[in-house]
């Protein structure tokens, strides 16, 4: 499957966590942070996704990192 619909399906299971920008998902492929201010920077705000992430328990700052436009929105994904 590809990774845009693991992306999707998983995007409709319940969040693991919620800050200002971010929901949370944990998904197949690694930790999603799906946008949720408004409309999506032109830049991928990774640098805020690793701050918020913090507030969730989540120390990203050593994973990989890839965007993805789904039709959810903008999505941040976080993997080893």
């Amino acid at each position: 499957m590809p990774i845009r619909e693991l992306l999707e399906e998983a995007l409709k299971e319940p969040e693991i966590g919620l800050t200002p920008r971010f929901r949370w998902h944990a998904t197949p492929v690694g930790i999603a942070a799906l946008w949720q201010a408004g409309s999506a920077p032109s830049i991928p705000p990774f640098e805020d996704a690793l701050k918020e992430g913090l507030q969730v328990g989540l120390d990203l700052s050593r994973e990989e990192r890839e965007f993805h436009q789904l039709s959810s929105g903008l999505v941040l994904l976080f993997h080893s």
